[in-house]
C-alpha cells in the first residue's frame, strides 16, 4: 500500500506562503522589519524543535561507531554498484549547477529589468513556483508510482526547466508565473519520486549514508553556479544564460536514461 506523504507542506510554506509574506511584508514596510518577522519564525522552529521528546539510540563501543569518512566510502561504493542511483547523481550534480544560479541570482534582475517590478512582484513570482511544487507534490502522492518511474522522474525534472527559456524572453509577469508555476510542479513531481525511490529501493542500513551522498553531491556546485550566475547574465545576456538553464538539463536527463540503463532497471524492479 502506497503511503501518504506530507510532501506537498514544504513547498506550500517555503516556496509559496513564504515568499508572498516577505515580498509583502517589505513592500509595504522595510527589508528590515521582512527579516524580523524571518527570525522570530525560526525562534518558533527552536521552540518546536526544544519541545520534541525522541526516544534515543543505544549508546555504540568505539569498535561499533563508524566515523564519517567510513560512511561515506560505503555510501559511495553502493551507489556505484546501483546504476539508477549514480545516473540520477550524474542529473543532479550538472541541472542544479545550470538551474540554481539564474533561479536565484537573475530572477529579481527579470522583474526589475524586463518587468518593472519590486519585490511584490518577485515574491509572487516565488510564490506561484511554490504553489506549482504543492499541486505537484500533492498530485504524484494521491496515486501509485508510474510503471516507469524513473523515466517520469526524469521527464519532469529535465523537460520541466525548458519554461525557464521564457524567463529570459518575456517581459510580461503573468507568463513568468504560468513559467515557473509548471517548472515548480515539474520539480516536485520527480522530488517525490525520488524520495519514495530512497525510501523503497536503498537498504535500511544505508539510506541515512546513501541521503547524506545525495545533499553533498547535489548541492556541490551549488556556491559555483552562484557565483558564475551574475558574470554569465553580465556576458552573454539574461536570454542565453536562461535558454542553457532550461534545455541543459533535458539532454542530461536523455544521458542519465541511456548510461544508467534506467529503462530497463525499472521494469526489472517493479515497485508493488
Amino acid at each position: 500500500m502506497k503511503k501518504a506523504s506530507p510532501a506537498p507542506i514544504r513547498p506550500l510554506a517555503q516556496q509559496a506562503v513564504g515568499p508572498a509574506v516577505g515580498g509583502l511584508a517589505i513592500a509595504a514596510f522595510e527589508p528590515g522589519l521582512a527579516i524580523g518577522i524571518a527570525c522570530g519564525a525560526y525562534l518558533f522552529s527552536a521552540g518546536c524543535l526544544s519541545a520534541m521528546r525522541v526516544r534515543s539510540a543505544p549508546e555504540r563501543t568505539e569498535e561499533e561507531r563508524p566515523t564519517a569518512l567510513s560512511d561515506l566510502v560505503e555510501a559511495v561504493r553502493y551507489v556505484r554498484r546501483t546504476a539508477w542511483l549514480w545516473a540520477t547523481l550524474g542529473f543532479a550534480f550538472v541541472a542544479v549547477f545550470v538551474f540554481v544560479g539564474p533561479f536565484e541570482v537573475l530572477a529579481p534582475f527579470v522583474i526589475a529589468d524586463r518587468v518593472g517590478g519590486g519585490s511584490a512582484e518577485y515574491g509572487l513570482l516565488l510564490a506561484t513556483f511554490g504553489i506549482g511544487s504543492a499541486l505537484g507534490a500533492l498530485g504524484i502522492s494521491s496515486r501509485p508510482l508510474p510503471r516507469r518511474y524513473l523515466t517520469v522522474m526524469l521527464a519532469f525534472w529535465g523537460g520541466g526547466t525548458l519554461p525557464l527559456i521564457f524567463m529570459g524572453i518575456s517581459s510580461e509577469l503573468w507568463i513568468l508565473c504560468a513559467a515557473l508555476f509548471v517548472v515548480g510542479l515539474s520539480d516536485a513531481v520527480g522530488m517525490v519520486i525520488w524520495g519514495t525511490l530512497l525510501q523503497r529501493r536503498v537498504p535500511d542500513a544505508l539510506r541515512g549514508r546513501v541521503s547524506s551522498l545525495d545533499f553533498f553531491i547535489s548541492l556541490a556546485l551549488l556556491p559555483a553556479s552562484m557565483a558564475l550566475a551574475g558574470p554569465a547574465g553580465e556576458a552573454f545576456g539574461l536570454s542565453a544564460v536562461f535558454l542553457v538553464a532550461g534545455i541543459v538539463p533535458v539532454g542530461a536527463a536523455v544521458v542519465a536514461l541511456w548510461l544508467g540503463r534506467l529503462r530497463t532497471d525499472e521494469l526489472a524492479h517493479p515497485l508493488v
